[in-house]
């Protein structure tokens, strides 16, 4: 049991990673503001990114439980997941040469409460909504399985990988953007597509195993 939970948390864990590595509003407005605001802005604007990620949980988790352990759900949503995963690990692996961190925000327009710009622009993102109806949910009925020590154990992972990444992204932009090279930050990207490739075929696989036990 404690190897499982220990199993859902580490791969929860990078699997968020590689959604927070990629640029997108979220890591825009954060480099915009941490350049004025300091090295909290990454964790205030990840705050109220958990609060939205966590409500949605919990709503998953409570409305949808009796719908999430039905077969034809889990078969559904296994390949449809492998699919959506193996769909961005190439499509990570593609943009490897052109990634950089130099994100250039629209525009210098202050952002008065970073917790409220965190959930708003999550909730905004079109890759977020697609994220949590895919593979998220995914792997919240495979964290079922050991119960609500399951779901805590992938909540954790994720939250605490989007966390550290821009926690870590603020501190450097603070202090220096010499602390991050777009060669470290390609090589990131190009490990953590791999690993995103790995998991999709893990999902294929169950998704597959299901179908055979349901026939």
């Amino acid at each position: 049991m404690e190897i499982a939970l220990i199993t859902i948390f580490s791969t929860s864990f990078v699997l968020a990673l590689s959604g927070a590595l990629m640029p997108g509003p979220l890591m825009t407005v954060t480099v915009s503001e941490s350049s004025r605001r300091g090295a909290s802005t990454g964790p205030l604007m990840i705050f109220g990114h958990g609060l939205l990620e966590l409500a949605l949980v919990i709503a998953l988790v409570s409305g949808l439980a009796p719908i999430l352990v039905r077969d034809d759900v889990f078969i559904f949503i296994s390949l449809t997941g492998g699919a959506v995963l193996l769909w961005m690990g190439i499509s990570m692996l593609r943009t490897l040469p052109q990634l950089s961190l130099d994100c250039q925000p629209a525009g210098e327009k202050k952002s008065r409460n970073l917790v409220v710009m965190g959930i708003v622009l999550s909730a905004v993102n079109p890759y977020w909504l697609l994220w949590w109806a895919s593979i998220g949910l995914g792997y919240i009925m495979h964290s079922l399985k050991f119960g609500m020590l399951g779901v805590t154990a992938f909540f954790l992972g994720h939250i605490l990988a989007d966390l550290a990444w821009y926690g870590l992204l603020s501190f450097g932009i603070t202090k220096g953007q010499h602390l991050f090279s777009n060669d470290f930050y390609r090589k990131l990207i190009g490990g953590c597509a791999v690993f995103l490739i790995l998991f999709s075929c893990w999902f294929f696989f169950s998704g597959v195993q299901k179908t055979l036990d349901v026939i």
